[in-house]
């Protein structure tokens, strides 16, 4: 997920090679991430379409809050100046509620967690990994000193979660079922014809090991776009397998996810899976909606003639699921910013429905409580202006001062979506997080 570029400022520079044969440093850098009141750690996976970057794993830290946002309105145009004030790496997160932002949409519904806006912040010290090779560059701190700072941390992974975790649903299945038959409703009416419906499940009085559970979380999924952030007192464990945006040189690039199949330790069984999920007629209806949905997007960015959908219906494979992903490219004019481009096509498709905006505001009306930082993004700019950011699914959020633990699932709901089926996909997908 991460590419190639050197720092825009003056930091140390110091590669170690062959010190990854024992995957110490890698296993402790979450845990040794906690020292600082910031940091993103994005982890990647060759299981997924694709390469996910020249790095396997990039930590950024710093104890410097950078551009925190809390209220809509100017975020977008406040990150455009930061990136702009200095061109070094930025690292951050928008959340959902930026689409309040983008339309004329609110959001009313509860939020346990309580994460900010928007945040990016400048890293004090990276940590870059490749192979059995490691990067570090720090503008303070003496490289060396950094790693022997990690491979000093203690990592105790058994301390996940103190007591008998209790797991509420924040409706049951009967509600669930009755709402995605309203929202079927409103496809049969026209209003929408597909809709992307979450629901929220939550502990409270939870006190768990943040980096614990990232560690056990990518352990499980091995997701190509993994990432671990911390904003202070509040965390993001996410296991996600999409990647929202790419921007590399002009090129721009999504690869939105409709589809899913569960895997099956039996290979012929796990085979018939893939194939049945690669034929099934509602899974490509989805699909191809969400491609419309971001050609479009793109068309409000892009050169004229340059949108095209490098693959369509692509089946790939993951630890829990296969996924159908499709890839779409165009190609950015030199008179716009990055931050135009991630604008226009914020929030992802795949996590609202079409038609986009109607599609958000049902989500307001069914949904129970407020998706923060779900259905957002991580990820970073370069000094040279390049991006890389995921969808933030299969995610834990974690508040450690009220000691509320919180996820999402949802699928998009079509004409003829199943409403039982559509429920135990839900529970297929929280499977990694419960």
């Amino acid at each position: 997920m991460v590419s190639d570029h050197t720092s825009g400022t003056r930091r140390k520079r110091q590669a170690f090679n062959g010190l990854m044969k024992s995957p110490g440093v890698r296993f402790k850098l979450p845990f040794w991430a906690m020292n600082f009141s910031y940091a993103c750690l994005l982890r990647g996976s060759g299981v997924s379409k694709g390469p996910v970057g020249k790095y396997d794993a990039v930590l950024a830290v710093s104890d410097h809050i950078g551009l925190s946002i809390n209220k809509p309105g100017n975020a977008f145009d406040a990150l455009q100046t930061e990136l702009e004030a200095h061109k070094d790496w930025h690292f951050g997160f928008l959340s959902y509620d930026l689409k309040n932002e983008v339309e004329k949409l609110d959001s009313l519904n509860p939020d346990g967690v309580g994460m900010p806006l928007l945040h990016f912040f400048r890293p004090e010290i990276m940590v870059f990994i490749k192979g059995a090779d490691i990067i570090i560059e720090s503008e303070k701190f003496e490289p060396e000193k950094i790693l022997n700072s990690i491979l000093g941390t203690e990592a105790d992974t058994q301390c996940v979660c103190s007591g008998e975790p209790n797991l509420k649903a924040r409706e049951t299945k009967e509600e669930y079922i009755s709402k995605i038959n309203k929202i079927k409703e409103h496809i049969v009416e026209g209003d929408v014809y597909e809709m992307n419906y979450c629901t929220e499940f939550f502990i409270e009085e939870c006190f768990v090991s943040p980096s614990a559970l990232f560690t056990r979380l990518f352990d499980i999924s091995k997701a190509p776009f993994s990432a671990f952030y911390k904003w202070q007192d509040k965390y993001l464990m996410c296991g996600s397998p999409e990647r929202f945006l790419k921007k590399e040189g002009n090129t721009l690039i999504s690869e939105p996810i409709k589809g899913t199949a569960p895997r099956h330790p039996d290979k012929e069984q796990d085979l018939k899976n893939k194939e049945a999920l690669k034929n099934s007629e509602k899974d490509r209806a989805e699909n191809v909606m969400i491609v419309d949905l971001v050609r479009n997007d793109f068309s409000r960015t892009c050169k004229p003639g340059t949108v095209e959908v490098e693959e369509l219906f692509g089946i790939y494979g993951f630890e829990q699921v296969w996924q159908m992903i499709s890839t779409v490219k165009g190609e950015l004019p030199e008179n716009k910013h990055a931050i135009e481009a991630i604008r226009n096509a914020f929030p992802m498709g795949s996590m609202t429905g079409a038609p986009k905006v109607k599609a958000m505001e049902l989500i307001e009306l069914f949904e129970l409580s407020k998706r923060g930082l779900y259905s957002g993004s991580v990820g970073y700019f370069t000094p040279d202006g390049d991006f890389d950011f995921n969808v933030v699914i299969r995610s834990i959020l974690y508040n450690e001062a009220t000691q509320y633990l919180s996820f999402h699932v949802g699928g998009a709901i079509v004409y003829d979506s199943d409403p039982e089926g559509e429920y135990e996909e839900c529970l297929l997908k929280a499977r990694s997080m419960r």
